[in-house]
């Protein structure tokens, strides 16, 4: 008889796991290993807590990842409905408030009379016949990433992610940021920029090729995920390639030239009052003095900067997933296990989330003797789990964690313009995902009112 289901590791994943499958009554025992023991990446002792950015991304559902948030809204996500409550201004995007969003579901998870927090560090998997979820991220401990590698074979590789820095809002000289969304979006001034020239564009690049890099252990080869790269790593591609990336000025304009410039750094705010703001797109392996003599002397508008957090690198490990979880989310050789988050080899916040409530409801469904239906890989959380898979991918794919995006979805029959082709993967994937939930017996939230035409350029 399964007395509870253990869930290791406390991060967007393993939260959303734990509250869905104790609101549904199953007993719930919530392995985290703060604040014994931290990670890098981790300041605060928080369940949840936003090591990177504090952003979920667009929210737009005619994007991939605002489909995402749509559709775990419908289907009753714990993570977006704190997510929402916590929300920030920042433009089209679902930017939180992080402290407030960690303290949300931390509150929430311990007054819960069905689920029960164990702290401390756990070293292997946890043993049959109780199912499990190891949700533990990117940086799972050495330990249980030895266990897991014995348990799979040799499945995991290591790679580099890095975080952006966060300078403190009343430091920033409002005489030459501008406050601006592009084009307008959202609030239409829900970001400070700082414009910059090619002159001093071509400054800072060559500064940031010329800085001090951290330097990785011998033993460790550095392998970047495609959409994280470290700015000096994309300047490395090309001296124009940050002002197509993140320093581009596309739907922006610098009130006091009355001109777009010609590169510009976006600064997101941390929270509602905008006492921190971090660097849209800057995560960065610059050595922390390198990282404030080159933002600080060549960024126009920093020249006084106080910096509350710095960039840095850190470790990532993730599953070889298509070759070692099963159609239903278990391990292969480990049917009591799942996995749940970004050691499956998903990338961001909501798309976290979205693994480890679709992993709970498939443990939910195991509990009362039957097989959940996988999601219609039309819809996103579809779309996410055929990654997972392997099927998005031809027969020879690399696995290397993704985003949800467009790409995994599968081809319409017809070939259409980008935004009606979007408009039509949107409606397909709402269709879809009500006729899922009705076969598998899953509630839906209603449908959202249609966004707004004026937020929905390309």
């Amino acid at each position: 008889m399964q007395r509870e289901v253990h869930i290791v590791g406390g991060g967007l994943a393993g939260t959303e796991a734990a509250l869905l499958l104790a609101d549904a009554g199953v007993q719930v025992a919530l392995h985290e290993q703060k604040p014994e023991r931290r990670s890098p990446a981790h300041k605060e002792d928080g369940l949840a807590e936003l090591v990177c950015s504090n952003s979920l991304r667009s929210d737009n559902p005619h994007n991939a990842v605002g489909l995402l948030h749509e559709e775990l809204r419908r289907l009753g996500s714990p993570v977006l409905l704190q997510a929402d409550a916590s929300r920030v201004p920042a433009g089209d995007a679902l930017a939180v408030d992080r402290v407030a969003f960690s303290g949300g579901l931390s509150e929430r998870v311990s007054r819960h009379p069905h689920i029960r927090v164990i702290g401390g560090e756990v070293r292997e998997l946890p043993p049959p016949p109780d199912l499990c979820i190891v949700a533990t991220g990117p940086l799972t401990g050495e330990d249980l990433a030895r266990s897991l590698a014995e348990a799979v074979g040799a499945s995991q590789l290591a790679f580099y992610d890095a975080i952006a820095p966060i300078v403190a809002g009343d430091s920033v000289d409002r005489a030459v940021a501008f406050a601006a969304s592009r084009y307008g979006k959202g609030g239409g001034a829900d970001y400070l920029n700082l414009p910059l020239t090619r002159d001093e564009y071509e400054r800072f690049v060559a500064e940031l090729l010329a800085g001090e890099k951290v330097k990785p252990h011998g033993f460790e080869e550095p392998r970047y995920f495609e959409g994280c790269l470290p700015i000096e790593v994309m300047a490395e591609r090309g001296r124009d390639v940050l002002a197509f990336g993140p320093m581009k000025p596309v739907g922006l304009t610098d009130p006091r030239t009355g001109a777009r410039p010609h590169a510009v750094v976006q600064l997101r705010r941390e929270d509602r009052a905008g006492t921190a703001w971090n660097l849209v797109g800057f995560q960065t392996r610059l050595t922390w003095p390198e990282q404030k003599r080159i933002f600080s002397s060549c960024i126009p508008g920093l020249q006084k900067a106080e910096w509350i957090r710095l960039g840095q690198v850190h470790r990532n490990t993730f599953l070889n997933a298509p070759g070692v979880i099963a159609r239903d989310g278990s391990l292969k050789a480990r049917p009591h296990v799942y996995c749940a988050g970004q050691i499956t080899g998903v990338e961001g916040y909501v798309e976290s989330a979205a693994s480890g409530h679709i992993c709970a409801r498939r443990i939910l469904a195991r509990l009362q003797g039957r097989q959940l239906l996988p999601p219609p890989g039309t819809t996103a959380i579809g779309a996410l789990l055929r990654h997972v898979t392997g099927e998005a991918h031809p027969p020879d794919y690399d696995y290397q964690p993704t985003n949800v995006v467009h790409a995994l979805f599968p081809p319409l029959d017809e070939r259409h313009r980008k935004h009606e082709r979007k408009q039509r993967l949107m409606a397909r994937a709402r269709r879809d995902l009500v006729t899922w939930a009705a076969e598998s017996g899953v509630k839906l939230g209603p449908e959202p009112a249609s966004w707004p035409s004026s937020e929905l350029r390309p």
